[in-house]
């Protein structure tokens, strides 16, 4: 580079512990760049793709999703982590950290594109930044277990030692000494979570398992929820504006995510985008 020329870096590539080459897994060329961003110090790294920019939900769902042209690193690492594809956790990870300026841009057409950066980047913060879904998730509910000390490490522990990633979870009153505890896993994750816990069940002590993978997660993120209130209630009451049950509810400082029947995930959206205003005009 400092002799003019123009450097070719092949991304997706790097080295295991052993010092061996390996692959980084998906989105593994968002990494790679990045990366080297980072260590060059680079005034900003350009993520050239097969969309625009970064829009405030799917634009194939809701035709009016607006082009996002700044948007903080914490909501673009919630947006990831709950089901937007745009870019990949780790890269959106390691620009926050390295606080390197990310563009995600288009392959296919010259238009400007959506600017990763942090927080103090951004003067017109918007309440909710955008509206993300998930339909890889499935449901796991365990019935009339005993509510006694230690049981959700048994019951977490011996899934983990399976590989098993959980999400959201959430557990009832306890009646009799027997409670209820309901979670998420990956759809893939579904039968090696079933199969573990069947194994599990004579320690844990349930009566039943009961699983449904035909559910969604629904999530709003906006850095805006620190400062405002109401953000919550606006998502109840425009999904019971359409009789959309919420199953489940998780939350986190910049986002709100809830479980729904799969059917409704496409209504939910459009719903969400509709309430809290980001609807093109």
């Amino acid at each position: 580079m400092q002799a003019g020329q123009v450097a070719v870096v092949s991304g997706f590539q790097g080295l295991a512990p052993d010092n061996r080459i390996t692959t980084l897994g998906r989105g593994g060329s968002d990494t790679s760049a990045v990366a080297l961003a980072a260590a060059l110090k680079a005034d900003r790294c350009d993520i050239y793709t097969d969309v625009d920019g970064i829009y405030t939900t799917d634009p194939r769902i809701v035709p009016k999703a607006r082009k996002l042209a700044k948007i903080a690193y914490e909501e673009m690492l919630e947006l990831a982590s709950v089901g937007a594809k745009v870019l990949q956790t780790r890269s959106v990870e390691l620009a926050m950290n390295e606080r390197v300026r990310v563009q995600v841009l288009s392959s296919f057409a010259d238009l400007p594109g959506t600017l990763v950066v942090d927080e103090d980047e951004i003067v017109e913060k918007e309440v909710v930044s955008g509206i993300a879904y998930s339909r890889d998730e499935a449901k796991i509910t365990l019935r009339r277990i005993p509510d006694r000390p230690g049981i959700a490490a048994a019951i977490f522990g011996a899934l983990a030692a399976h590989s098993v990633n959980v999400d959201m979870i959430v557990q009832n009153i306890s009646a009799d000494g027997l409670t209820d505890l309901t979670f998420t896993v990956g759809k893939s994750d579904l039968p090696r979570a079933q199969a573990t816990l069947a194994e599990a069940q004579p320690q844990i002590g349930f009566a039943e398992a009961l699983a449904d993978p035909d559910v969604a997660k629904i999530s709003v993120v906006g850095t805006g929820m620190r400062s405002h209130v109401g953000v919550a209630n606006t998502m109840f009451r425009a999904l019971a504006d359409k009789a959309i049950n919420i199953q489940v509810i998780s939350t986190s400082e910049i986002k709100v995510s809830v479980l729904i029947a799969a059917e409704y995930t496409e209504l939910a959206v459009r719903a969400l985008h509709t309430a809290y205003g980001l609807d093109a005009n």
